[in-house]
């Protein structure tokens, strides 16, 4: 498989973040590219129900792993003692042509931002910052809003195919 390319899907809370990498994984899937998202939580996932069988090995067995096979797809449960970086977690888990990364705003990946001004008056994107070439687009509903990065506004109509081929030229590449 050539290298996979990664990039993160950033913004502030209630921006639409995730309806971003859903449109975006939905665009490069219909493309015929094998997708992967990871997505930063800021608290604890419940993912299995009390009393069955995974359940029950990992918190009353408390194995370090447990791993889940079912007709069409697997889960795994991982006990960690830190967080990952998401190069780190691609390289241990994923096989995909991209990732998408939601959130993790502060790696140095490639981004971009989703920025709606019903949920905060200014995005992230600062021009005078540092990190400031990391970032590839802004997606936004302000239609005043004017960056030294591309903008794409949900508004268009043609916003999301051109946006997929961006963040596929712009995605940084892992090397194997």
């Amino acid at each position: 498989m050539a290298a996979t390319r990664v990039i993160a899907v950033v913004g502030k809370k209630d921006a639409g973040k995730t309806t971003l990498v859903v449109a975006l994984a939905s665009e490069f899937a219909r493309r015929g590219r094998r997708v992967a998202t990871i997505k930063h939580g800021t608290h604890p996932a419940q993912v299995d129900t009390p009393g069955t069988d995974t359940y029950r090995h990992y918190r009353e067995g408390m194995a370090a792993q447990v791993l889940m096979e079912f007709p069409g797809g697997r889960v795994m449960f991982e006990r960690v003692e830190r967080e990952s970086d998401p190069v780190s977690l691609i390289r241990r888990y994923l096989e995909a042509q991209i990732v998408l990364v939601e959130g993790f705003t502060k790696s140095p990946l490639p981004k971009v931002e989703v920025h709606r001004t019903a949920a905060h008056k200014a995005p992230l994107f600062d021009p005078a910052s540092p990190d400031a070439s990391r970032w590839v687009a802004v997606v936004t509903d302000d239609e005043a809003l004017r960056l030294s990065v591309p903008i794409f506004r949900f508004s268009d109509t043609a916003w999301l195919p051109s946006l997929a081929n961006l963040v596929w030229e712009r995605a940084e590449q892992l090397a194997d």
